[in-house]
């Protein structure tokens, strides 16, 4: 049984990886915010919860303060909530405010991608101190209190390239301060089952050296979708499942997208524009084989430079948000319950399920985990 905890947590990607490949496993905590962000003082506020009696009371300490200080909605809270079963409940609204020495020692796998805005405001000089202020000291400070087995560190790829290079090299002092042994590689979507040309970094970190030694991350895989095989029309929405750890289509009925999903003549006209500066008339590509990276914006209406169009009975349009979150390695088994906005943002900013997969299943060969048929 594998101990789960999670932060910056979204909609389960992780979570979604362990149910795909059957592995047994128990979620002890979740944390995400939802971005709705509240002015308080939160290191004064950790040093109170700190003193609380339990977990679940510092949960709701926190729930409280959010309720006093914002009207705003936590939607990913809703759809994680939809989805999958926290032990006691225990989702935190504040990875600034969450005790991690309530589970110290207490979890075997710890997952987090700490969002790339807070890499401007890291120090130059390096070490752990550098990086206080921003969320991936907090993600730091949690891999240090709960002392997990093992821990997945994610982020965009260009991270290695900010400030050049000094960020990267911060944040590297900083995982080897934790006494954890580590390996890094940037891995693509594309190569682990996905139409999506999705490159992140990922950090796996072990307490054990000689299981980080025995380690390897995972080769590619031959991609065998097409972006078109994920959109409705070409599978109804129910009939893309995981069986056996394999998105699979269960049946041949075919669907047909929503009428707002379809772009009018003059949207049309914007967003296959060649643009300006940065838009390319060269790059202006819809019906790709590959999808582009998903964006947190493609609500938005961007130039098919950025977004991702495909055509439908002769008509343009956007994907839908069921099909975004199937390029993201969601089977339809996963329930949308909130808005077009929320969902196409949600899915944006997750971690492609196949490729946690695909890592976890390496991991799981050093340390001994157990998981389905595949």
């Amino acid at each position: 049984m594998i101990k789960l905890g999670t932060a910056f947590s979204g909609i389960g990607a992780i979570e979604q990886a362990l149910l795909r490949l059957d592995m047994e496993h128990e979620i002890e905590f979740a944390c995400d915010n939802g971005d709705v962000e509240i002015s308080v003082d939160t290191d004064k506020e950790l040093d109170l919860i700190r003193d609380l009696s339990s977990p679940e009371e510092k949960r709701d300490y926190v729930d409280s303060l959010y309720k006093k200080n914002s009207i705003k909605t936590n939607f990913v809270k809703q759809s994680y909530l939809a989805n999958y079963k926290i032990q006691n409940d225990l989702f935190f609204a504040d990875v600034k405010m969450l005790d991690g020495k309530d589970f110290t020692n207490k979890i075997d796998l710890f997952v987090g991608g700490s969002p790339c805005q807070s890499f401007s405001v890291i120090g130059a000089k390096g070490g752990f101190n550098d990086t206080r202020g921003t969320l991936f000291y907090d993600y730091v400070r949690l891999v240090k209190e709960i002392q997990p087995q093992v821990f997945i560190y994610e982020n965009v790829y260009g991270l290695t390239r900010h400030d050049n290079g000094k960020t990267w090299a911060i944040m590297q002092q900083v995982f080897s301060e934790l006494g954890y042994s580590y390996k890094f590689e940037i891995l693509d979507s594309r190569n682990y089952g996905i139409p999506q040309g999705r490159r992140r970094i990922f950090v796996v970190g072990f307490k054990d050296a000689s299981h980080c030694e025995k380690f390897s991350f995972p080769e590619p895989i031959e991609l065998k979708y097409t972006m078109q095989d994920f959109l409705e029309e070409n599978t109804a929405v129910g009939s893309l499942q995981s069986i056996d750890g394999l998105l699979t289509k269960i049946n041949d009925e075919k669907g047909e997208p929503e009428e707002r999903y379809y772009l009018s003549e003059k949207l049309k006209a914007y967003c296959l524009s060649p643009g300006t500066k940065n838009f390319m008339h060269a790059d202006a590509k819809i019906d790709l084989p590959i999808a582009r990276a998903l964006l947190s914006t493609m609500g938005n209406s961007h130039r098919s430079s950025v977004n991702n169009y495909v055509t439908t009975n002769g008509r343009v349009r956007a994907l839908t948000v069921r099909e975004v979150h199937r390029l993201m390695g969601f089977p339809d088994s996963y329930k949308i319950v909130v808005s077009k906005a929320q969902a196409y943002k949600q899915a944006g900013n997750s971690i492609v399920v196949d490729v946690l997969m695909n890592l976890v299943k390496e991991i799981a060969k050093v340390e001994g985990w157990d998981y389905g048929k595949n």
